[in-house]
């Protein structure tokens, strides 16, 4: 319909034109010495304007002409980039797809056509890195710092995670601080950095990174909480044999109620000779969670006041009458304090609720300390069998 209207306005323009040229009865004369030419104006007009498009046309043509360099700089201009994209985009699809030899190549294509070469450079690394290729990785890592203006941040967090690759933590931990320093704390970054520190041994900074971690819901409250304790047992094992470093540990341990936590300590601490502070430990670690593991050790290490314990002890059982690991613990402190009768009624207690070897033990102990042989021996071939049945 519009290209209707513009024929229909074309001719009548034309048809005005035409009425117009009739109705005009002027004439031009020109003048070139000797000559003179008289013409109509409706015919001088025509010639103006036929002669201005030809210079027009002709104006254009040589500006294009001189201009068809530029022009073909620019196509390939743009023909490069466009392979470059292509490139680019084939090496990141091949990289997600585990295809790292075809991923460093079109990196590397990439790369040579300058599509985002500090961005090029790192995905070829980190393909090289994967297939092992030390040699080219490092190579390709050069020419992404040479870029480093373009991706810096990239370009460190490539590096400490190659660096995390190659078991170089203490120079994956220097990369992620000056990445850290660099812009806000990325999950990534506290991620590699808590990898480093535990391989490294730093439990306090595992401690915390998980806690940071598991408080942005990257890691889940279970296995946040796992990790620090774990992390917590750690420190406090690298302590075994030194007293003071021991204590100072435990006394800035946020988990002592934990019983996996107490555990370890309690068993450091008897290992250094220190019964009481076990005591103390296992004591308060049983009044918020109950560890058999806990209340065996308990009783494995008697200190100055054994009654003391020993009256503790019996408080708990209140509470738990049936628990075997808990009368078993009674047994040895009485048998300890030559107590034999609650001795021995505690440790057939224990047998009666889940026969053990310990309490075996403890019995013919017992009994050979009263001069029972016969009963002694019956509990000695009792706990070879336990044994033999673990």
């Amino acid at each position: 319909m519009r290209g209707l209207m513009w024929v229909l306005a074309v001719f009548a323009l034309a048809v005005g034109l035409s009425l117009a040229a009739h109705l005009n009865d002027g004439y031009a004369i020109l003048v070139f010495p000797p000559y003179r030419a008289e013409l109509s104006l409706n015919l001088a007009i025509l010639l103006l304007l036929a002669a201005f498009v030809l210079g027009y046309m002709l104006l254009r043509m040589v500006t294009h002409t001189l201009r068809l360099p530029l022009y073909v700089r620019d196509f390939r201009a743009r023909r490069r980039d466009a392979k470059g994209r292509e490139a680019l985009l084939a090496a990141l699809q091949t990289m997600f797809e585990g295809r790292y030899a075809r991923a460093e190549k079109s990196a590397g294509r990439a790369y040579k056509l300058g599509q985002a070469p500090a961005l090029s450079a790192l995905i070829a690394a980190r393909a090289a890195g994967e297939m092992r290729e030390m040699e080219r990785r490092d190579a390709w890592l050069a020419r992404a710092q040479s870029h480093d203006k373009d991706a810096r941040q990239a370009r460190l967090a490539v590096q400490a995670s190659l660096l995390l690759d190659d078991r170089r933590y203490d120079d994956a931990l220097e990369v992620l601080g000056e990445l850290s320093a660099s812009g806000p704390k990325r999950i990534s970054t506290q991620r590699m950095q808590l990898k480093a520190h535990q391989r490294l041994g730093h439990w306090g900074e595992v401690r915390r990174l998980a806690a940071s971690l598991g408080k942005r819901g990257v890691l889940a409250e279970v296995a946040a909480t796992q990790l620090r304790i774990s992390a917590q047992i750690e420190a406090l094992r690298q302590q075994a044999g030194d007293a003071d470093g021991l204590a100072e540990c435990w006394q800035h341990a946020e988990d002592q109620r934990d019983a996996r936590v107490a555990r370890t300590a309690a068993r450091l601490f008897i290992d250094l000779g220190d019964c009481r502070r076990a005591h103390d430990i296992a004591a308060t670690a049983l009044e918020a969670e109950w560890s058999e593991d806990l209340i065996l050790l308990y009783g494995e290490c008697l200190g100055a006041d054994v009654l003391a314990q020993i009256e503790r002890a019996e408080k708990w059982l209140k509470s738990r009458p049936r628990d075997r690991a808990l009368l078993l613990t009674l047994g040895r402190m009485c048998l300890a304090q030559e107590l034999w009768g609650k001795a021995q009624h505690y440790l057939e207690a224990s047998l009666a609720e889940e026969p053990s070897r310990g309490a075996h033990v403890a019995l013919a102990q017992l009994f050979d300390r009263i001069d029972k042989p016969d009963d002694a021996n019956r509990h000695y071939r009792a706990s070879a069998d336990a044994t033999l049945r673990q």
